[in-house]
């Protein structure tokens, strides 16, 4: 009886862990997807264009002001990136003086493990949002016809259509 009655408990909690996983997982997701948008030009026009609904004349303005900040952004994130992989650079210099080779060698593997994470979520995630060097961030100006003209906006994403997104 007393047997029954622990796994009976251990069962309860185990599933309380699960389902308290799962809503945490759902909860970071729907409060970072706004975020997400923010990441890419495209996601960030569509999420633009859903909040306002401006009319055609109005979209052709929009975009020209979309297209000249997203090159600024762009380049700024660029620009982030390339600082910060130098205060990396520096501040590992600087540390290994003061480690011991045991030391050094433990951040080396974890700096592998990092990196190979990393090319593993690129692979298996070609299209994400969070790819930082994907075209999109090299290339601002794609989306411009050889004439110059933009070209026509995508359909607007709705809520349920899970073929267009990619998280």
């Amino acid at each position: 009886m007393k047997v029954k009655s622990i796994f009976v408990i251990l069962v309860t909690l185990i599933i309380g862990f699960i389902l308290g996983m799962l809503t945490s997982a759902q909860i970071r997701y729907h409060r970072l997807k706004p975020v997400r948008v923010f990441f890419s030009e495209e996601r960030f026009r569509d999420g633009f264009y859903k909040t306002i609904q401006p009319d055609e004349q109005q979209k052709a303005k929009i975009d020209l002001i979309l297209d000249k900040f997203a090159k600024i952004n762009s380049e700024l994130q660029n620009n982030f990136r390339k600082e910060l992989d130098a205060n990396m650079k520096e501040f590992r210099k600087e540390l290994d003086l003061n480690l011991s080779k045991e030391q050094q060698a433990r951040l080396k593997d974890m700096d592998d493990r990092r990196q190979e994470m990393i090319r593993q979520n690129r692979k298996n995630h070609p299209n994400d949002s969070l790819n930082f060097r994907d075209d999109r961030w090299h290339n601002p100006g794609r989306r411009f016809a050889p004439d110059g003209t933009p070209p026509p906006p995508p359909p607007p994403i709705r809520e349920n259509d899970t073929a267009r997104l990619s998280y």
